[in-house]
C-alpha cells in the first residue's frame, strides 16, 4: 500500500521568532550551543555536524488542545538555514534511525502508534494514514521522546 504523505520540518516563522527574541513559546530562554555533531536538528532535518551553531529550545508540535499535547526540547540551527528541500518523503537521514510514529485525530487524541525500525517507513506511515479518523502523524525519538516532525497526507 502506497499513500503520498508530506513531511513537516519546524515551521521557518517560528525559528525566525526564536532567533530574534531568544525567548521559546512557553517563556523560556532559547539555549545556544556548538553542536557535539549528531544531534537531531529539526529545521531540515539532518543530524548535526560537530561545529554548527545550534539553538535548543522547547517546542510543542502542532495539536489542537488536548491531554495528549506535549512539549519536549527541540534543536535547530542558530542561523537560518536551507531547511528541507523536498517535503513529499520520508527525510534520508532518518533512514535505519528507529522512531516512533503517534497518530492523531482531528481532536488531537492518540489514535495509534507504532514503533518502527526506521527500514521501509513509508509502510508505516501508509497503515496509519489509512485510517480516515487519522490527520497527522507525529515521528518521535524513541529512547527521549523527542518531536522530530509531522507528516501528513498530500
Amino acid at each position: 500500500m502506497t499513500t503520498a504523505f508530506r513531511v513537516h520540518a519546524l515551521p521557518a516563522e517560528l525559528l525566525d521568532r526564536l532567533r530574534v527574541s531568544g525567548v521559546d513559546d512557553l517563556g523560556n530562554a532559547v539555549e545556544r550551543l556548538t553542536a557535539a555533531g549528531g544531534e537531531p536538528v529539526r529545521c531540515c532535518l539532518r543530524d548535526a555536524e560537530a561545529g554548527e551553531a545550534l539553538l535548543l529550545f522547547g517546542y510543542q508540535p502542532p495539536l489542537p488542545a488536548s491531554p495528549y499535547r506535549e512539549t519536549g526540547a527541540v534543536y535547530a540551527h542558530a542561523e537560518p538555514c536551507a531547511g528541507r528541500a523536498r517535503l513529499d518523503g520520508y527525510p534520508p537521514a532518518w533512514r535505519g534511525r528507529p522512531q516512533v510514529l503517534r497518530a492523531y485525530d482531528d481532536r488531537g487524541w492518540i489514535h495509534d502508534a507504532r514503533v518502527h525500525d526506521g527500514h521501509a517507513p513509508e509502510t508505516v506511515v501508509a497503515d496509519l494514514l489509512a485510517d480516515p479518523a487519522v490527520v497527522r502523524v507525529h515521528s518521535r525519538n524513541v529512547a527521549y521522546g523527542c518531536f522530530m516532525f509531522t507528516i501528513t497526507r498530500s
